[in-house]
């Protein structure tokens, strides 16, 4: 399966619950970035609820332009569970994510149709409840900035959608910044112009930072 680039990632834990013909389904979704993360996300989950009737997880990790998928029944009839779980994470829009919904048996058999359902709803509750965040590509880089354009250089920062992440003051201040890559050049020539073309920032690192979205 192929995963959209610009896909949404959870961006914190999120618990919901409900009951269902007297059975206790309890969701809790996370935000994993590779397969380990997910197996001891769903360990922790498998843990909490160790008396639990079922303990059902399915998760979606991006991997470039391509994802690994997983889900399992737990106990559960097949098919009725750990599917429809990863079928609500699939059209969400979320990649890297986890869920794991947990069950306590209420006495009173839902059948088929009546697990897929409850499986789905209680997936779509925190799917829902969730902030969503996205990748953007970002530079970390530093400029040394004499005291006197301090000021005016920390605005030209936010003027073009970047962060000041360190300061250090020493003869200039050497100032650690980060911005996303498609505004970083604007930066680059607004502050060779209050310097007349003597200050310039050195990239450092290229990464990605997660943003709400």
């Amino acid at each position: 399966m192929r995963l959209m680039k610009n896909y949404y990632i959870p961006l914190y834990e999120v618990r919901r619950e409900q009951v269902v013909v007297n059975s206790r389904f309890i969701a809790t979704l996370a935000p994993v970035f590779n397969a380990e993360e997910a197996r001891a996300f769903i360990a922790r989950i498998k843990k909490e609820y160790s008396d639990a009737s079922h303990n059902v997880p399915a998760y979606i990790i991006g991997g470039g332009n391509t994802v690994t998928e997983y889900f399992s029944d737990d106990g559960e009839p097949s098919g009725t569970s750990g599917r429809p779980a990863l079928t609500v994470l699939r059209g969400s829009g979320l990649g890297d994510v986890a869920v794991v919904v947990t069950r306590y048996f209420g006495g009173t058999l839902l059948g088929t149709g009546g697990l897929v359902k409850a499986y789905t709803e209680s997936t779509q509750l925190v799917v829902n409840a969730v902030g969503r965040g996205r990748r953007v590509p970002v530079h970390i880089a530093l400029a040394a900035i004499p005291y006197n354009l301090l000021e005016r250089v920390r605005l030209l920062v936010v003027r073009n959608q970047g962060e000041v992440i360190g300061e250090d003051f020493a003869a200039d201040i050497t100032m650690t910044l980060q911005f996303p890559t498609d505004t970083f050049e604007a930066f680059q020539n607004a502050l060779r112009e209050i310097s007349a073309g003597k200050l310039q920032a050195e990239i450092i690192e290229s990464t990605e930072k997660i943003v709400a979205a």
